[in-house]
C-alpha cells in the first residue's frame, strides 16, 4: 500500500511581501513603527532567498538583541510559581492539543480509561497551600472546559435551567466522578495568604458566559472579586481566523479572544498574551497575530509579557493524523523571539519558555530579544502531555545557574514585574524571596 497523501490546508493569507528585508530591518533599526509587511519580511528574511538566510537572520538577531537591552537592560527575570491546572476533562477537540480528555469519560457511568484529572476546589487550596510553603509567589491554573464547570452558583441555575444543556456544553456536576465546583469556588480556594492568582484565558471565560445573559465583563468582574489577579492570554494560538477554523474550530474566534482580554482589561485585571506557532501556520498569520496584539496593547496598557510558544508535536492530533510532521526550526524560534521584540514596541518583557524550548535553546533565545525565562513552575502538564520532553520544574538556584552563565543578572520578578529581587550569586543558598511565605531558604533540599 502507498503512503497515505498528507491531508491539505489551503489558506487565503500568504507569507509572500512585496517588502524588501533591506527596507524592514532599515526601519526596526531607526525605531520606526513595523507594519505587518515588514514582519513577514523579517520572518522569512525575504522572499529572494530560498529559505531562511543565516546572514540575514543573525542582523535580525543582533538587532533584537540590542533592542532588548535597551528597553529593560540585562536582566533576565522569572518568577517562582506552581501550575495548578483545575481538570483534563474538555469536549472542545483542537487538533494541537493532548491535554484534553474526553469528558465523557469522567461520568459516573463511564467505563472508558483515562490518565486524566479533576480536583475539587479542596484539593486546589491543599496543592497551593503545600507550595506556598515551598516559597512561591504565583499559581497559575489553566484547565479543560469541564461541562459541569459553571461560573458561580447563579450561573449553575441556569445552565440547569436550559431548555437543552447540550447546546450549552452543559451536565450537572452530579453526572460525574469528581465535581469540579464553580470557577469562583476554585478561584477562592486557590487564593490564600495573598498568592498571586493567575488564572481563568479568554476561552475559559466564553465557557464561564455560556447559557445565560452575562458577558465577559460581569464574568471577569466576579473573579476578580472571588480572587483572581491576572489573566492568561493563552487561547490565542494564531489570531487569525482561517488557522483557527483549521486548528481548533471549536474554540471561540479572534474577536472572541480579543473582546474577551479587553474585559479583562476594564475590570483592572493584566494580561499576558501569547502565540502558539510552527504547525500549520506561516509567517504572515504571525505577523497578523503581533499586529492583533500590538493593537490590544495600544487600547488596553494591560499585556505585561508576551510569550512565543513553540508547537510541541509528537502526541498531537494534527501530527497523529499527518497535518503537520514536525515543530518550528531553531532558526523560526530565533526569529519568533527577535521579531516580536522589535514589533511589540509597546510590550516590555518577552519570554524565553524552557518548557518548549529546553534550557541550551531557551538561554540562546535571551541573546534574541527576550529577556524573561518563564517560572518555576513545579508541576507542567499541558506540553508533557503533548511530547514536552524538557521537564516539569526549576529552582531558584538552578535559574541562577543557568542566568549568570551567560553573563546576565537573574531577578526574581512579580506576576505584574512591578516587584523585582536581583539575586547576588556570591550569596548562597538560593532560594524564593517575593512569595507570601518566602525567606530565602532553597525550594528542595
Amino acid at each position: 500500500m502507498g503512503q497515505q497523501a498528507r491531508p491539505k490546508i489551503t489558506f487565503e493569507y500568504t507569507p509572500e511581501t512585496d517588502q524588501s528585508f533591506e527596507n524592514a530591518l532599515a526601519k526596526a533599526r531607526d525605531g520606526d513603527r513595523l507594519d505587518v509587511e515588514d514582519a513577514v519580511a523579517l520572518l522569512t528574511t525575504g522572499d529572494d532567498v530560498e529559505g531562511i538566510d543565516t546572514d540575514r537572520k543573525e542582523a535580525v538577531l543582533e538587532l533584537a538583541d540590542r533592542r532588548r537591552e535597551e528597553r529593560v537592560g540585562d536582566e533576565v527575570t522569572f518568577v517562582v510559581n506552581l501550575n495548578n491546572n483545575v481538570t483534563t476533562a474538555c469536549n472542545v477537540g483542537c487538533l494541537f492539543c493532548n491535554f484534553k480528555d474526553p469528558a465523557g469519560s469522567f461520568e459516573t457511568d463511564s467505563d472508558t480509561e483515562h490518565d486524566g484529572f479533576t480536583k475539587t476546589p479542596a484539593e486546589s487550596r491543599r496543592i497551593v497551600d503545600e507550595a506556598l510553603d515551598l516559597g512561591i509567589y504565583e499559581v497559575c491554573s489553566v484547565s479543560g472546559l469541564h461541562p459541569a464547570f459553571a461560573l458561580d452558583d447563579e450561573h449553575l441555575e441556569a445552565l440547569d435551567a436550559a431548555a437543552d444543556p447540550s447546546q450549552v456544553n452543559y451536565r450537572p456536576p452530579g453526572a460525574y466522578d469528581v465535581d469540579p465546583g464553580t470557577y469562583t469556588s476554585q478561584m477562592d480556594a486557590m487564593s490564600i495568604d495573598g498568592v498571586h492568582l493567575h488564572s481563568m484565558t479568554p476561552e475559559e471565560a466564553a465557557h464561564a458566559t455560556r447559557g445565560w445573559e452575562h458577558g465577559y465583563e460581569e464574568v471577569y468582574r466576579r473573579l476578580r472579586a472571588a480572587g483572581l489577579d491576572s489573566v492568561p492570554g493563552t487561547a490565542a494560538e494564531i489570531l487569525v481566523d482561517e488557522v483557527r477554523e483549521a486548528i481548533c474550530p471549536g474554540k471561540i474566534d479572534t474577536q472572541g479572544w480579543v473582546d474577551a482580554m479587553r474585559a479583562a482589561a476594564s475590570v483592572g485585571l493584566d494580561m499576558t498574551s501569547t502565540i502558539m506557532y510552527g504547525h500549520v501556520e506561516n509567517e504572515r498569520h504571525r505577523a497578523m497575530h503581533l499586529e492583533v496584539v500590538r493593537d490590544l496593547q495600544d487600547e488596553t496598557s494591560a499585556i505585561t509579557e508576551f510569550v512565543p510558544l513553540s508547537f510541541i508535536h509528537p502526541e498531537t492530533p494534527l501530527f497523529e493524523h499527518g497535518y503537520v510532521d514536525g515543530g518550528a526550526t531553531h532558526d523560526e524560534d530565533e526569529l519568533m523571539i527577535a521579531v516580536s521584540r522589535l514589533f511589540l514596541d509597546n510590550i516590555d518583557h518577552i519570554q524565553s519558555s524552557w518548557v518548549k524550548f529546553g534550557d541550551t535553546s531557551g538561554l540562546k533565545l535571551l541573546s534574541c530579544g527576550a529577556d524573561d525565562f518563564m517560572g518555576t513552575l513545579l508541576s507542567e502538564e499541558i506540553t508533557r502531555r503533548a511530547g514536552g520532553t524538557y521537564g516539569e520544574m526549576r529552582t531558584v538556584a538552578q535559574y541562577v545557574d543557568m542566568i549568570t552563565s551567560i553573563g546576565r543578572t537573574p531577578v526574581e520578578r512579580s506576576t505584574d514585574y512591578r516587584t523585582r529581587c536581583v539575586i547576588d550569586p556570591e550569596l548562597t543558598p538560593h532560594g524564593p524571596i517575593l512569595g507570601p511565605r518566602a525567606d530565602g531558604s532553597p525550594m528542595f533540599t
